[in-house]
């Protein structure tokens, strides 16, 4: 029996229900979201993840091997890509293999399959860290030595491109805003480990701009660019619509940590030089942290994206704003056993 509905257009956009969807990187934050909003939806789901989870039907594989986990993937006509290097701190050779190669395997064993739309996870880090307010899926990608997760999403969405080009199969690309809420490693608990540790750090003032999608309205963007004819070739940035001040955002895990008062902040150049050394030593030392030149470079944005493509095509409308989502965050953390403080 359907326990949820379809989520449908502002302007009554109706899209279609796959019958069976198969998800990479099904254990991760948007992976399991996804899979149990289409479980939900009443679709046979499968996944693929690098630990086994039978109780939700996610073979354990290794993204470069497709022999241990494709054949997991036949018959489902909706296949969604969503595997990635989840850090801005990882070497090059990473991004290469993960992002680039690992698309180009995940497309082929989508055909092999039998599926009928290929939905690949890029990220708005595609557009660099430097990109103009307002920025729209016609900005160019970043390109260079700096930002390499996202110049990495923006090879992958080459790869896709081309294959969507040769009539291979129909693709859609996703580029999410910075997804947060319950589960979320990248934009509750890591930050929040951070602020306990007093490294999380901002620059220029905390002045950059964070662009906050909550995940519930992710899915509901993503549901509406797969399922809707509309979406095929195409590209779509999905967001909150709603911007906000890095020091902003990240003043609710300072308070969560028992700090008061905002994240501490440099000028972004000395930040750029402390963070290069940081970075080093947690190489040497073996240390897993988010303190890099990159994350200070995403950190000091300029603005917002635009997002009339998504509204005009999916009636994409965001319905979650960042006062509700951060309560329900907060919530989760609790009933989770973070020991934090009252907000504010």
């Amino acid at each position: 029996m359907t326990t949820v509905k379809m989520p449908v257009g502002a302007d009554g956009q109706e899209p279609d229900v796959p019958k069976a969807v198969f998800v990479t990187g099904a254990s991760g934050f948007i992976g399991r979201a996804l899979l149990q909003r289409y479980r939900d939806l009443g679709c046979e789901t499968r996944g693929m993840d690098f630990q086994a989870d039978p109780a939700r039907n996610v073979v354990a594989g290794d993204l470069m091997r497709p022999e241990t986990w494709a054949a997991h993937a036949k018959g489902c006509d909706l296949f969604i890509h969503t595997a990635s290097v989840v850090s801005l701190s990882a070497d090059w050779s990473q991004y290469r293999t993960i992002s680039v190669d690992g698309t180009r395997t995940a497309l082929d064993a989508a055909m092999a399959g039998g599926a009928k739309r290929f939905v690949h996870f890029s990220s708005i880090a595609a557009l660099g860290f430097d990109y103009p307010a307002g920025a729209d899926e016609r900005t160019p990608v970043v390109i260079g030595p700096d930002y390499r997760y996202g110049v990495g999403k923006g090879a992958s969405e080459h790869v896709v491109l081309a294959a969507h080009a040769a009539g291979e199969i129909d693709c859609t690309i996703i580029r999410p805003g910075d997804v947060y809420g319950p589960g979320s490693r990248a934009w509750l608990l890591e930050p929040l480990h951070m602020a306990r540790r007093g490294r999380l750090l901002l620059p220029d003032g905390g002045k950059g701009t964070f662009t906050p999608v909550y995940v519930d309205d992710l899915l509901d963007g993503v549901m509406l660019a797969a399922g809707l004819a509309v979406g095929s070739g195409q590209i779509f940035i999905l967001w909150g619509n709603e911007p906000v001040s890095c020091r902003d955002f990240f003043t609710h895990h300072w308070h969560w940590a028992g700090r008061k008062g905002a994240p501490p902040t440099l000028w972004l150049q000395p930040m750029l030089l402390l963070t290069r050394a940081v970075r080093q030593f947690n190489r040497v030392f073996r240390i897993q942290d988010e303190t890099a030149p990159d994350t200070m470079r995403m950190f000091a944005r300029p603005g917002g994206y635009g997002t009339d493509k998504a509204r005009r095509l999916l009636g994409y409308v965001p319905k979650v704003g960042l006062a509700e989502g951060m309560r329900r965050s907060e919530t989760w953390l609790r009933e989770t056993g973070e020991h934090i403080h009252v907000a504010g």
